[in-house]
């Protein structure tokens, strides 16, 4: 324990060393909050990538990117008077103990439920909504279910996944019919999208599944696929700007009729 939280304090130490107004690093002095923002949203995708490939060694490295944003956020609060570490540390125990008091206290056979504690802590930020604190900032899908579970939470849900999938081929249709008008008005469009999205996403959280993690496998099957395209069509002396789209398109489907041929010979190993 004592190695770790020298460790730590070693970490806090070099923070402020890069912070520090005379002796330090020009960049890491010039920082804000709002600056690192999309740093820091850098680095978690940097620590999912890295639990996606099961690199512990470089989930080790991104974890220890991640938390040096931590300490970062930390020092610049400290420099304005808001709070330091120890008290992100403390706020994080506090939120613990209280959303499992069937652990920490005498409840123990009580249920939780998670929804009237999270309420209670709105009630106390004076966000009365259901949805106040919804980060604005997180990726629109994962934006959406959890604006989808937080109603679902009270209710304001449907309740089988054939009404779910009904709606999106509502919404599809309704796409449709905007795209069929003479006079297509781009912003009417673009809302009708944004509608068949949010349902998609509803019809994937009812699947209990994550939206954001099926679109980020299917971007990572698309990239396989077109690399393996473009393969092809190298062999065939024929590049991306030159070939057709019918090369390409058969070329595509070479690709998919490989990867079925394979997956039956590894089901059939399997048998």
């Amino acid at each position: 324990m004592r190695d770790i939280l020298n460790a730590l304090q070693r970490l806090q130490a070099i923070t402020k060393q890069l912070r520090d107004p005379v002796n330090g690093c020009q960049w890491d002095r010039q920082q804000t909050f709002a600056s690192l923002k999309s740093y820091t949203l850098e680095e978690t995708y940097e620590v999912l990538d890295a639990i996606d490939k099961q690199d512990m060694d470089e989930l080790k490295k991104e974890l220890g990117d991640l938390l040096f944003h931590i300490v970062f956020y930390a020092d610049l609060a400290q420099e304005q008077g808001s709070f330091n570490f120890d008290e992100i540390c403390l706020s994080v125990v506090d939120k613990l103990v209280y959303r499992h008091p069937h652990i920490f206290t005498e409840k123990k056979n009580e249920k939780t439920n998670w929804e009237q504690l999270k309420q209670k802590e709105r009630d106390q930020k004076a966000q009365y909504s259901l949805l106040d604190d919804i980060p604005q900032a997180i990726p629109a899908l994962m934006q959406a279910e959890k604006i989808q579970k937080r109603c679902a939470s009270v209710g304001f849900d449907w309740h089988d996944i054939k009404t779910v999938l009904d709606k999106v081929k509502e919404e599809i249709g309704e796409v449709e019919q905007e795209l069929e008008r003479t006079k297509q008005d781009p912003q009417k469009i673009e809302e009708e999208l944004g509608d068949l999205l949010f349902a998609t996403v509803n019809l994937a959280r009812h699947l209990k599944v994550k939206s954001e993690l099926c679109l980020q496998q299917a971007n990572k099957k698309f990239t396989r696929r077109f690399q393996q395209v473009e393969s092809i069509l190298k062999q065939k002396n024929l590049s991306l700007i030159d070939a057709t789209l019918e090369q390409m398109e058969d070329a595509w489907q070479s690709v998919k009729q490989l990867e079925q041929i394979k997956l039956n010979s590894e089901v059939n190993k399997n048998d």
